[in-house]
């Protein structure tokens, strides 16, 4: 009569797709700031100062979508904020989509922009529109629901992101391989170029020979990985794409009024 958690506020329409925004939500919010460290770590090699203050846009310009917030949200209405907010939030994870193994700062500053500004606005809505399809008594127990939600997605989003990123690797590792042979003309420079560097530091030719097998092994790994990350991107994106259609299923909300920006 009085469960633990009451499953049974899914079926009203409103709370059932605000979960699931707040599910998918969690999957963007969690992921980006997972994949896009590891991604300058491990391609780039950024230390952890470096990695931070590149990262520091995102907080900031989510600064400014807060402010921007409560004066936009009663003129626009908190259902277009939210289209917007989510689009917004899927073209940030869409422009990550053509990386490349020289991106840093200059080149996240734009796709971190768009997720940072917009991350409010597809959060507080949210929190209006599932919260507020259910009468009072039964918020006690939906609210407990709704937040989990976030944090599910975000747990099981990392998790996927995590194997995409192995799979996806062994996957474009293999496909590169298939065009690098010893028979094409670059390759064949490109082995030239790294054993002759290698000649300048002494080393018998057998040795310089394995050390540029070596480096093009490395270099095939780290464009391989660059296109994991972009693929893990870009399904983060479609994810997005997904919420944005439900939203078209909702019921009007936010009538009374929005919910300060930090309401969840």
């Amino acid at each position: 009569k009085e469960p633990i958690v009451d499953l049974r506020a899914l079926a009203v329409r409103n709370f059932g797709i605000g979960s699931l925004l707040s599910f998918i939500t969690g999957i963007g919010l969690f992921c980006s700031v997972f994949l896009t460290p590891v991604f300058l770590a491990r391609v780039r090699g950024f230390d952890a100062l470096e990695i931070g203050l590149t990262m520091l846009s995102v907080g900031c310009f989510q600064l400014i979508g807060t402010a921007a917030y409560p004066f936009l949200a009663p003129r626009i209405g908190l259902r277009k904020l939210l289209v917007i907010g989510l689009v917004l939030f899927g073209a940030s994870m869409y422009l990550y989509v053509p990386l490349t193994n020289q991106w840093g700062w200059r080149e996240l500053l734009v796709p971190q922009a768009l997720r940072g500004f917009s991350q409010p606005w597809c959060i507080a809505p949210v929190v209006t529109m599932a919260l507020g399809a259910l009468p009072p008594s039964r918020l006690k127990s939906a609210s407990g629901l709704f937040n989990l939600m976030r944090n599910l997605g975000g747990a099981i989003g990392i998790a996927v992101s995590s194997t995409m990123l192995n799979d996806r690797l062994n996957l474009h590792y293999e496909r590169l391989a298939e065009h690098v042979t010893h028979g094409r003309p670059v390759v064949v420079a490109m082995l030239r170029h790294v054993a002759g560097g290698f000649a300048a530091t002494g080393g018998d030719a057998l040795n310089r020979a394995q050390a540029a097998l070596g480096i093009l092994h490395l270099r095939l790994m780290r464009e391989a990985l660059v296109l994991a990350f972009s693929d893990t991107f870009f399904v983060i994106a479609l994810c997005i794409a997904a919420g944005l259609v439900s939203v078209l299923f909702s019921r009007p909300f936010g009538a009374g009024g929005p919910p300060s920006p930090d309401a969840h």
